[in-house]
């Protein structure tokens, strides 16, 4: 909020009649604002939250309370803090100058947005949980692990249908994809369990390493799991079609969920904020179980390994492939499916694009 808005002088009334003009569903932009207006408060709104609110009236009918909520929201997380409106104040001598508020990137008011979000999931709760059956007494004893995007809606469904993973003698089930998709996976992990860097802030190290992350390195994790069991109870799992008859079961199995690129990295941002209102384990669950149906609803391209990067992934799969053929793991499906292809999708989600699914989202409560 604005330290200098109890001030009276032409720039600051100008800045209170935009305040309510907003208020009220008004979607003129500041630079072609002119008319005054009563102070509404003790500060002024920042220009985040004033631009923020005039997007939203724009995109639908914001409620008197979430308008509200809007203008008293913060911006955590690393950026600049609330600014102040130019033309209404001078600048100062320090600290940030007055703004534009049209002029703000996108991702000053996703700070905004994703507090505002967070603050919803977790005044919301969690949804009522699905009542797992009683574990049958004669099933396939197996365990689910690799790609966690794969493994986790699988093992959560077996568990429903009263197969829990586990026991004496369990075979190790590491399932994978493309390497490409594995890195996307992992990524998606991330983001859904804690927030974390951007996709290109998280790729753009590995790329450089030439380097796997754990969750889509499927050598590691089979090599890993050999040293426990050992290898001839490690199965690799590359064809999703095989896995029912696998873990012992004959209806399908769910597979991925189909996210969106700007949905995930919303879901990023907003995990950030959420993580100083819940434990991990709640946030975790508030992500995976509050968040994703609603995002999960709203279609758009997924997320995909930009072209620049295809060697270096290529040649990687290349390596795994290879490692996983000299350790002789039992393979469910092709090696060759682990080589990245070129798929339909956007090599990272856009600023405008989270914005406009933030916005979608809030508006929803309205």
């Amino acid at each position: 909020m604005s330290p200098r808005g109890g001030e009276d002088t032409p720039g600051v009334r100008r800045a209170w009649g935009w305040v309510a003009h907003l208020q009220q569903g008004g979607t003129t932009p500041w630079r072609d604002w002119a008319e005054e207006g009563r102070p509404g408060g003790r500060v002024l709104p920042g220009a985040q939250q004033l631009e923020l609110l005039r997007r939203l009236n724009l995109a639908g009918r914001p409620s008197a309370d979430l308008a509200g909520r809007v203008l008293e929201a913060s911006a955590p997380g690393r950026g600049r803090p609330d600014l102040e409106l130019e033309g209404a104040v001078d600048a100062l001598a320090f600290g940030p100058p007055p703004v534009d508020p049209a002029g703000l990137p996108d991702d000053e008011l996703l700070r905004v947005l994703a507090s505002l979000l967070a603050d919803d999931l977790a005044a919301a709760g969690l949804p009522e949980q699905r009542r797992p059956r009683s574990p049958r007494f004669w099933r396939t004893r197996y365990r689910l692990v690799g790609d966690p995007v794969l493994a986790d809606p699988a093992r959560a469904e077996l568990v429903a249908r009263g197969r829990p993973p586990g026991g004496r003698g369990s075979v190790v089930l590491v399932l994978g994809a493309d390497l490409g998709t594995m890195l996307v996976h992992a990524w998606t992990a991330r983001s859904f369990a804690e927030g974390g860097p951007s996709w290109r802030d998280w790729l753009e190290p590995l790329a450089r390493r030439r380097a796997l992350p754990p969750r889509a390195d499927l050598a590691g994790t089979a090599r890993a799991w050999a040293s426990r069991v050992g290898p001839e109870r490690v199965r690799i799992v590359l064809d999703p079609a095989e896995l029912p008859r696998l873990v012992g079961v004959r209806r399908p199995l769910p597979g991925p969920p189909a996210l969106s690129a700007d949905g995930v990295d919303l879901a990023r941002r907003v995990g950030q904020v959420l993580g100083l209102l819940a434990v991990p384990p709640r946030r975790q669950r508030l992500l995976r179980d509050a968040l994703r149906p609603r995002l999960l609803a709203v279609p758009g391209p997924p997320l995909t390994v930009p072209a620049e990067h295809l060697d270096w992934v290529h040649a990687r799969a290349v390596r795994v492939r290879a490692t996983l053929l000299r350790a002789g793991y039992a393979v469910h499906g092709d090696l060759d499916s682990l080589l990245p292809v070129d798929r339909t999708g956007v090599p990272e989600p856009s600023d405008a694009g989270v914005l406009a699914l933030g916005m979608r989202l809030l508006l929803e409560n309205t």
